[in-house]
């Protein structure tokens, strides 16, 4: 067995990075792991080494960790890092073809009655094609991918990734015997409501 070099940091979540260089096991935690029970460390010891060694991890390991990293406190703890320690880059909610302004109050009228407060709203710096749109929870905020800000880009299909994204406004995540629920029933329920869903959808794809 290598030496090992263990160490915490003031992560932004919940990472762990495992290493080997020169010899060496290099550990990384977030600090936010250090208080953890014995049993949870030693889960991630098992996971970080297997995943390293690409050997099959045990399910009472990651059943341990998964229980203990969604649990009401720690994931309190995790948001409050993610708001006092992370950067949110914001630039306009103002685009070249589109206003997310205007955007969200037309949807937030057609699908909420009005009633849904308006987040910060921005463009993404980039033309981004994987990371379409998201909510971010911790700092109250909607982006969107500038590759939406574009003549050839119909109003439904970015009404549509608004709709989506304001639908995690009204139904925030949820943890269900030690699990994330990002898209509850309710939600995609809702979500099969905009008029014009296969159209945007079937645009989405082509991107």
């Amino acid at each position: 067995m290598p030496p090992f070099d263990i160490r915490f940091r003031r992560f932004v979540s919940l990472n762990t990075t495992i290493r080997l260089r020169e010899g060496q096991l290099i550990v990384r935690l977030s600090d936010l792991l250090q208080a953890a029970p014995a049993s949870v460390h030693e889960a991630i010891a098992h996971i970080l080494l297997a995943k390293l060694y690409r050997k099959p991890i045990e399910r009472s390991h990651a059943h341990r960790y998964r229980v203990y990293t969604q649990s009401e406190a720690v994931l309190r703890q995790t948001e409050q890092a993610r708001q006092t320690r992370g950067r949110k880059q914001i630039t306009t909610a103002v685009g070249r073809y589109y206003d997310l302004n205007e955007i969200f109050e037309s949807v937030n009228r057609q699908f909420f009655f009005g009633l849904l407060g308006r987040p910060i709203l921005t463009w993404s710096h980039h033309a981004a094609r994987r990371l379409l749109g998201h909510y971010d929870a911790a700092h109250n905020t909607i982006m969107i991918s500038r590759v939406f800000d574009g003549p050839r880009v119909p109003r439904y299909a970015i009404e549509y990734l608004m709709y989506h994204e304001m639908l995690h406004l009204k139904h925030p995540v949820r943890v269900k015997a030690g699990r994330r629920c990002v898209h509850s029933r309710e939600f995609q329920a809702e979500e099969r409501l905009f008029p014009q869903l296969q159209e945007a959808k079937a645009f989405l794809k082509l991107l």
